[in-house]
């Protein structure tokens, strides 16, 4: 009988301590389990909030525009600083809420319409394969307008030029194509001061610059982040980007 008391008494214990070690560890799991992020959380953390405060970089966009021009222009000023403090807000902006489908098939929903855009600090005025649309959508050519009277700078890339040179607010400035539109640009907008294009990558006049476009919309992104930051932080947005990889990858 004390024999039975005895393994009773144990096999209790072992129910209690088994009950309460488990629960130990399945508390253990419940903790470790709430201290890892939710895919939610891992990509709301590369979100950046809109910051009144800030510079805003408005980069317009429009079905068939070329992606690589408003992504060049997003990876340079979308980029913390060596801090990791954000200095821009980067925004996109079109006719309509609707998707934009690119030249290359991908689709982006833009962040801002026309009527709704807050003030911008640089409008960057990408291009397209065919303009045709574009520089006849009043609509667009007047927010350009609009937006150059509160801007510090207005940028184009590419056949982003046709827009500058329809809306007029760079007549009498140099300006820039893709290589081969220059004479059509000039023929076109006359009171534009179109350069070689065979020659010239990149032009500044004023608060007006422009770009041979493609890849070459780096170069007018990071001409303007020094302007607006220093010579420090465009050097660690190309060290960012690996630009110099870029440049020298035969070697």
């Amino acid at each position: 009988m004390k024999n039975l008391v005895i393994i009773s008494t144990l096999f209790l214990a072992t129910i209690f301590i088994g009950c309460n070690t488990k629960k130990i560890k399945n508390n253990h799991i419940a903790e470790n389990v709430n201290q890892v992020k939710s895919p939610s959380d891992t990509l709301t953390k590369h979100l950046k909030p809109f910051k009144p405060e800030l510079p805003t970089i408005g980069l317009l966009m429009f079905n068939g525009v070329l992606q690589g021009e408003v992504i060049a222009t997003s990876d340079v000023f979308g980029k913390p600083n060596q801090n990791g403090k954000q200095l821009f807000n980067v925004i996109t902006i079109a006719e309509t809420k609707k998707p934009i489908t690119t030249e290359e098939g991908m689709r982006f929903v833009p962040d801002y319409t026309f009527e709704d855009c807050p003030k911008l600090t640089a409008l960057f005025v990408p291009s397209g394969y065919d303009m045709y649309a574009q520089v006849h959508n009043i609509q667009m050519v007047d927010f350009i307008r609009q937006k150059n009277k509160e801007t510090k700078y207005i940028v184009s890339n590419c056949a982003g030029a046709h827009l500058i040179g329809e809306s007029g607010i760079a007549d009498g400035h140099k300006i820039v194509t893709y290589i081969g539109g220059g004479k059509e640009l000039q023929k076109q907008y006359p009171n534009l001061k179109v350069q070689n294009d065979s020659l010239v990558t990149f032009v500044e006049d004023g608060k007006f610059s422009s770009s041979n476009g493609n890849l070459t919309s780096y170069i007018s992104a990071l001409n303007l982040v020094e302007k607006m930051t220093s010579i420090e932080h465009r050097k660690f947005i190309e060290q960012y980007l690996y630009i110099d990889r870029l440049q020298n990858w035969k070697k």
